[in-house]
């Protein structure tokens, strides 16, 4: 067994038992319990935990769970497509955007398992590693940890090195997916975009070749939209916030995150599977410097995600808003409108000043659509 990756690796399936029998232990199973399994009781799901052996037994038996009761208590309708391009066996990356600090990734793996492909491994931001129950149910469902940017160049580059060495193993030698957000922290302002760095990161572990480094790797860039964007009061009060001094996180904000996501009501929720980064397409960036490349192929994701995005009603709404037109009044009834102000009146009870705010909330619904109509242009011009 390769033991180079041990610091950020998940679980295997023999340390599994273990990992079943500290969760029965953990003081929050019962607080646990009442949410997911409200039917049955703690002790029966210990019984449950102990029965299982492997990563896949706790996949199928608690999380794909889980993931059935956020659609069914706080989605409306859950839909998507383009999962006809996947071929089953064949490892990919897939580099998503990123709204959710749990949902993207976590739902994605019941629409693999439901379309009869593998679940993926999933990246788990060493800052949610909060507590051993977080890290064991993590661990316990394919997730490795991501160290965010920070320290020394050195150590910087150290671990970027060590991450994009694991992933390359994972889905060249393992045959196995992984999942990653196309950018460090999740999208707070409705711009999807792709870092750079994250694709330099991918190129580190084959330098030598740069079309080979991510050709090899099977980029599939995933397109995911929210018809009411996760954590949006959150997000549009930390952008407020951070509008003229640094915003330094609360204690137990990412926790608040991760359970407001996964309560809040999502209306309707579509991924979308982008079409696969080819090697010819890669090539056409070949004479390319290595930024340029990177800056390029950044690019190309994200022009598949941003002309994937599915745009609902309160986009539409945002942006007639945001602009001062009613040029998509087509695209939503009314009703509809009058429900999106009655959100945007939430703002009023929070301290600072309500229209700034309101102005941030929208543009967080209006840009998909802006950045939509902009990649619609670019490909009218390219034809």
């Amino acid at each position: 067994m390769n033991t180079d990756f041990d610091d950020i690796r998940p679980y295997t399936d023999q340390e599994i038992p273990a990992a079943m029998q500290r969760i029965a232990d953990s003081s929050m199973l019962p607080i646990l319990v009442s949410y997911v399994f409200p039917d049955m009781s703690v002790d029966e799901i210990k019984r449950m935990l102990s029965g299982f052996k492997t990563i896949k037994d706790f996949q199928m038996g608690v999380m794909y769970h889980v993931n059935r009761q956020i659609i069914n208590q706080s989605i409306s309708e859950f839909t998507f497509g383009g999962l006809e391009q996947l071929e089953k066996g064949k490892p990919y990356l897939f580099v998503s955007n990123h709204r959710d600090i749990m949902l993207d990734a976590s739902l994605l793996q019941n629409v693999l398992v439901d379309e009869g492909l593998d679940s993926s491994q999933i990246t788990f931001g060493a800052n949610l590693m909060m507590n051993p129950l977080v890290i064991d149910i993590g661990k316990s469902n394919k997730m490795f940890k991501v160290e965010r940017p920070g320290g020394n160049a050195k150590d910087f580059y150290k671990g970027s090195l060590h991450l994009s060495q694991y992933i390359r193993n994972v889905i060249v030698d393992e045959k196995e997916s992984v999942w990653i957000a196309q950018r460090n922290g999740r999208t707070k302002d409705g711009n999807d975009q792709t870092d750079q760095g994250i694709i330099k990161m991918f190129c580190m572990s084959r330098s030598e070749n740069k079309i080979e480094a991510l050709s090899e790797l099977n980029i599939v860039p995933i397109s995911v939209s929210y018809e009411w964007e996760s954590c949006d009061i959150l997000k549009a009060i930390e952008l407020y916030e951070s509008k003229n001094v640094k915003y330094i996180k609360k204690p137990g904000e990412d926790l608040n995150s991760i359970l407001t996501g996964i309560l809040q009501y999502k209306g309707r929720v579509h991924f979308q599977v982008c079409p696969m980064i080819t090697r010819e397409e890669l090539l056409q960036f070949d004479d390319c410097t290595n930024n340029e490349y990177h800056r390029n192929v950044a690019r190309l994701i994200d022009q598949r995600i941003l002309s994937s995005y599915k745009l609902w009603p309160n986009n539409y709404i945002a942006y007639d808003m945001n602009y001062g037109q009613q040029r998509f009044v087509g695209e939503y009834t009314p009703e509809e409108k009058k429900a999106f102000e009655k959100h945007l009146d939430k703002l009023e009870k929070y301290d600072g000043d309500a229209n700034i705010l309101k102005d941030i909330l929208l543009a967080i619904y209006s840009n998909p659509v802006k950045n939509k109509l902009t990649i619609e242009k670019q490909n009218e011009r390219q034809d």
